[in-house]
């Protein structure tokens, strides 16, 4: 597989079109201010009355309702959560779209599972940060950029008679992508291997393991304190050092005890009926069962901040031990909080 930098991107492409990005959230923040850093004329698409307007504005950048912001675009990027996209589409986005202008996503949901049906003329691609908004905007801050993934659905006709592809590269490295790498990829890949990642192992599993791990330390009798440290505070410890140089990176770093470990007890943890248990999820995720299921959820909420599951969830998470724990003892390490990757008043 090719992986693009920064020498196979022209940066003046995006730098010559008018660019829109719908939301102002934790990808729509980061796209905006690096691309608007990088020389591009950026223009953040809100409905009247965000709480983002502000935050927007008093970044620099130029705020316009939806409608507006589309009107003479030469690119629209929508970073709307996933469950008002196909809605802001029909609404605000499709009636304003000029016929050569490209649209843009950085997930392939609403393409691929066939929400948002654009017309067979207009160009639709990806570009798409492997991380975090956040990270994405921090890391380009300090001179960085965070890994990404670019896919053209359709390549019509494009402003000043550029590929689909040469956009979608020029403006993944405005958002610094091709300083650390840019792959080609697919709507359906993208969009079925990022579900499958976030739920079987990133954030699903992940957590998970960190909540059981907990439960089972304190309900043998050890101090809350010790288990949170164990199982949640030390992930980034270990994950720091696979981020670095892979899994054979951090058994280096480990000591023996620790690696020996590893060999031993992690195969008891994931064993063939967890895999059985993530081909299940993958299976869901690759038929739509779990678009629609979340669809349906966010359909019964009223003001956008989630359906019943997902309130429900959000519940159960804060009022578990290990979120007091671990919000008693990060307030004592004030390093954590001189500058923190997510502040609310700013992103």
């Amino acid at each position: 597989m090719k992986i693009f930098y920064e020498d196979d991107a022209d940066i003046s492409i995006i730098q010559n079109l008018k660019v829109t990005i719908v939301g102002y959230g934790s990808q729509g923040h980061a796209h905006a201010n690096n691309l608007h850093e990088s020389g591009v004329d950026v223009t953040v698409a809100l409905r009247e009355g965000s709480s983002s307007w502000a935050k927007a504005e008093s970044a620099g950048l130029k705020v316009a309702k939806v409608s507006n912001a589309v009107i003479g675009a030469d690119l629209v990027m929508i970073l709307a959560p996933d469950e008002f996209q196909q809605a802001l589409y029909e609404s605000e986005i499709k009636p304003n779209l000029k016929p050569n202008a490209v649209l843009a996503f950085a997930h392939g949901f609403n393409i691929h599972f066939k929400k948002i049906i654009p017309g067979d003329n207009t160009s639709v691609i990806m570009i798409a940060p492997k991380g975090p908004g956040h990270t994405v905007r921090s890391t380009y801050l300090n001179g960085g950029g965070v890994p990404s993934l670019i896919a053209i659905f359709q390549d019509g006709k494009n402003p000043n008679d550029h590929t689909a592809k040469e956009i979608a590269l020029s403006y993944a490295q405005a958002n610094g992508g091709t300083r650390a790498g840019v792959l080609e990829t697919t709507f359906k890949e993208e969009t079925e291997t990022d579900l499958f990642g976030e739920q079987a192992v990133l954030c699903g599993g992940m957590t998970a393991l960190i909540k059981a791990g907990y439960e089972t330390l304190v309900e043998a009798g050890y101090s809350p304190e010790m288990a949170y440290f164990e199982c949640l505070h030390e992930t980034k410890l270990i994950v720091d050092l696979i981020h670095e140089g892979g899994i054979a990176n951090m058994h280096y770093s480990i000591s023996n005890t620790a690696e020996f470990g590893d060999y031993v007890s992690g195969p008891k943890i994931i064993t063939n009926d967890t895999k059985d248990a993530m081909r299940g999820i993958l299976k869901r995720i690759q038929t739509g069962e779990f678009a629609d299921k979340f669809l349906n959820d966010c359909r019964q909420s009223n003001d956008g901040s989630g359906g019943p599951i997902m309130k429900e969830e959000r519940k159960s998470t804060a009022s578990h031990s290990i979120e007091k724990v671990g919000s008693e003892l990060r307030s004592k390490m004030k390093f954590l909080n001189s500058e923190r990757l997510v502040n609310k008043d700013k992103n």
